[in-house]
């Protein structure tokens, strides 16, 4: 069955979620290349007594919420405007799904209020026993209906504590519909979603699944990510996405999809990020230890190719750095 593309309503409603705030405005600004068009990536969890080194992505740690609001506070005085939340609960202290993310959400919007924009992204990956992005049942056959439910339950919960977006990274079928639906029907129309739409199952997270306490117990995550192999599947995924009221759109990870950031922009009309995820950034940092690359002037060059590629911004780890490298604020 064809793909259609996004009816025109919601078209205009995307256009004006994006028009909400100097923070996206700036996000999604085509004539420029600027610190505000990169999304610094923030690991938060729960239980910590200290911050912890991630392994591979130097200058990155799993913070205690006391320590994010350091970093954040520093990372702003650096040139960063927009953060990528990953709350990463205590396995069973937090019953309720959502309610350490939203913990954390209030914390830092009290503390920094409109000075930044906070995505949070919604996943259940750091809080299931097995540590996929779904309820499962016994035979590890997704459970849709109760998974999308409690997507939703930890979307709403964030973006009441004061979230400035949601960005759904599950790749569940229908998940952008029901989070839109949800966040219009309780009166968080203006609310924008930043959806991991073109997601693939990749060698390249090791590094992310470290600090977010989410590799798998069992089994690979093929079965709901996209193929490597499929570019129809990654096309059309990004199709239904804006279909169904993303407002941002992204291809994961940002280097090995670059060939497709192009064609969704021009298939979707939507802005189109790239993820330079941890297995990418990781490379350059251990290229840098050997001595092998200079990882300030490699980072400049990976930012431009996605820019070059069409990408609208950018999902990096080294965002903090980027004022420090010469991009304007």
């Amino acid at each position: 069955m064809p793909v259609s593309a996004p009816a025109a309503p919601r078209a205009r409603w995307s256009a004006l979620r994006l028009r909400q705030s100097a923070h996206l405005r700036d996000l999604c600004a085509e004539t420029s290349f600027t610190t505000a068009h990169l999304i610094q990536p923030l690991f938060v969890v729960d239980g910590l007594a200290a911050i912890e080194a991630i392994p591979g992505l130097d200058g990155n740690h799993r913070l205690t919420i006391d320590a994010a609001l350091r970093t954040i506070e520093s990372d702003i005085a650096a040139g960063v405007r927009h953060f990528l939340l990953f709350a990463v609960p205590s396995k069973g202290a937090y019953p309720s799904v959502g309610a350490f993310a939203a913990r954390v959400v209030e914390a830092i919007k009290q503390r920094f209020a409109d000075t930044m924009h906070l995505w949070v992204d919604i996943c259940l990956c750091s809080t299931t026993d097995d540590g996929h992005c779904a309820i499962s049942g016994p035979d590890h056959q997704i459970d849709l209906d109760a998974t999308l439910a409690a997507l939703e339950e930890m979307a709403l919960r964030v973006v009441r504590a004061g979230a400035d977006g949601v960005s759904p990274s599950d790749m569940m079928d229908g998940r952008t519909a029901r989070l839109r639906a949800g966040l219009d029907g309780q009166g968080f129309g203006a609310t924008p979603i930043m959806s991991y739409s073109t997601k693939f199952a990749s060698k390249f997270y090791g590094p992310f699944r470290t600090a977010a306490s989410s590799a798998p117990k069992h089994g690979t995550r093929e079965h709901y990510q996209i193929d490597v192999r499929a570019r129809t599947d990654a096309l059309a995924s990004s199709l239904r996405c804006a279909g169904e009221g993303a407002d941002l759109l992204m291809v994961k990870p940002g280097m090995t999809s670059i060939d497709l950031i192009g064609p969704i922009r021009e298939a979707t009309g939507r802005p189109v990020g790239a993820y330079q995820v941890s297995g990418e950034y990781a490379g350059l940092c251990l290229l840098q230890r050997e001595g092998l690359i200079d990882l300030d002037a490699a980072l400049l060059e990976t930012w431009h190719v996605f820019r070059r590629a069409g990408a609208a911004y950018i999902i990096t780890y080294g965002a903090r750095r980027a004022a420090a490298l010469g991009l304007p604020r």
